[in-house]
């Protein structure tokens, strides 16, 4: 396998996928209120949100297996110097 892979676990995979289906279903959503000249700027606005929220998680899912899987595993590899970089260009694009 490669170093480089998505290691998660399958409680973890599930999670996301569970969470990203939700995603999907959020999206669609908000397209449909779109749509509806009647909807409430702000109903359009919470499920943006939650769209957000949900991503958000999904993303910490990921980064923390990458943490354990890689970053933690990099002094033993010889690559702690790359990884440090890695990370530091994921960190510039996570909200707060």
């Amino acid at each position: 396998m490669n170093e480089h892979n998505l290691h998660l676990d399958v409680d973890a995979r599930e999670d996301a996928r569970r969470r990203l289906l939700s995603v999907r279903g959020h999206v669609e959503g908000i397209l449909r209120m779109l749509e509806d000249e009647g909807v409430y700027c702000v109903d359009v606005l919470r499920q943006i949100k939650a769209v957000d929220g949900a991503l958000a998680k999904v993303g910490d899912l990921i980064l923390r297996s990458h943490l354990h899987h890689h970053v933690a595993t990099a002094q033993v590899r010889g690559d702690s110097e790359a990884m440090v970089e890695e990370v530091m260009e994921i960190l510039k694009y996570r909200r707060s």
